[in-house]
Protein backbone atom coordinates (compact mmCIF):
# COMPACT_ATOMS: atom_id res chain seq x y z
CA UNK A 1 0.00 0.00 0.00
CA UNK A 2 1.56 2.99 -0.92
CA UNK A 3 0.44 5.92 1.13
CA UNK A 4 0.23 9.00 -0.26
CA UNK A 5 -0.17 12.58 1.39
CA UNK A 6 -2.34 14.43 -1.11
CA UNK A 7 -5.30 17.48 -0.71
CA UNK A 8 -9.29 15.93 -0.40
CA UNK A 9 -11.53 18.65 -1.86
CA UNK A 10 -14.37 19.90 -0.03
CA UNK A 11 -16.91 22.94 -0.09
CA UNK A 12 -19.29 23.83 -2.54
CA UNK A 13 -19.09 24.92 -6.26
CA UNK A 14 -16.59 27.74 -7.10
CA UNK A 15 -15.94 28.41 -2.73
CA UNK A 16 -12.83 25.12 -2.26
CA UNK A 17 -11.48 24.09 1.10
CA UNK A 18 -9.17 21.59 1.06
CA UNK A 19 -8.09 19.27 3.47
CA UNK A 20 -4.48 17.40 3.67
CA UNK A 21 -4.97 13.69 4.08
CA UNK A 22 -2.94 10.72 4.19
CA UNK A 23 -4.73 8.18 2.13
CA UNK A 24 -3.98 4.73 0.13
CA UNK A 25 -2.33 5.84 -3.23
CA UNK A 26 -5.33 4.13 -5.18
CA UNK A 27 -8.31 5.52 -3.44
CA UNK A 28 -10.24 8.21 -5.20
CA UNK A 29 -10.11 12.14 -4.24
CA UNK A 30 -12.90 11.78 -2.02
CA UNK A 31 -11.96 8.52 -0.59
CA UNK A 32 -11.47 7.35 3.25
CA UNK A 33 -8.67 8.97 4.25
CA UNK A 34 -6.34 6.95 6.94
CA UNK A 35 -5.61 10.70 8.85
CA UNK A 36 -6.49 13.82 8.39
CA UNK A 37 -3.23 16.13 8.64
CA UNK A 38 -4.51 19.44 8.62
CA UNK A 39 -6.54 21.92 6.21
CA UNK A 40 -5.99 24.72 3.26
CA UNK A 41 -8.55 27.03 2.47
CA UNK A 42 -7.63 29.69 -0.70
CA UNK A 43 -10.39 31.52 -0.38
CA UNK A 44 -9.20 34.26 2.36
CA UNK A 45 -6.43 36.57 1.75
CA UNK A 46 -3.85 35.05 2.76
CA UNK A 47 -4.48 31.72 2.13
CA UNK A 48 -4.76 29.99 5.39
CA UNK A 49 -2.78 26.80 5.94
CA UNK A 50 -2.61 24.40 9.15
CA UNK A 51 -0.81 21.35 9.16
CA UNK A 52 0.09 19.08 11.88
CA UNK A 53 3.81 18.93 11.87
CA UNK A 54 3.82 16.04 14.28
CA UNK A 55 1.51 13.81 11.98
CA UNK A 56 3.24 15.13 8.69
CA UNK A 57 6.58 13.85 10.18
CA UNK A 58 4.97 10.57 11.23
CA UNK A 59 3.51 9.67 7.66
CA UNK A 60 6.70 10.28 6.29
CA UNK A 61 8.36 7.95 8.70
CA UNK A 62 6.18 5.62 7.47
CA UNK A 63 7.00 5.96 3.61
CA UNK A 64 4.90 8.04 2.54
CA UNK A 65 4.80 10.57 -0.24
CA UNK A 66 3.69 13.98 -0.64
CA UNK A 67 1.83 15.27 -4.44
CA UNK A 68 3.56 18.24 -5.56
CA UNK A 69 0.93 20.72 -4.27
CA UNK A 70 1.19 19.41 -0.50
CA UNK A 71 4.94 19.89 -0.57
CA UNK A 72 4.56 23.39 -1.65
CA UNK A 73 2.13 23.56 1.24
CA UNK A 74 4.81 22.60 3.24
CA UNK A 75 7.16 24.39 1.96
CA UNK A 76 5.59 27.83 2.67
CA UNK A 77 4.69 26.82 6.44
CA UNK A 78 8.52 25.93 6.99
CA UNK A 79 8.47 22.14 7.08
CA UNK A 80 11.12 22.09 4.34
CA UNK A 81 13.79 24.33 5.36
CA UNK A 82 15.41 26.71 1.95
CA UNK A 83 18.56 26.39 1.06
Amino acid sequence: MAVKIRLMRLGSKKRPFYRIVAIDGLRKREGRALEFLGYYNPMVDPAEIKVDLEKVKFWFSKGAQPTETVKSLLRKVGFYKEN
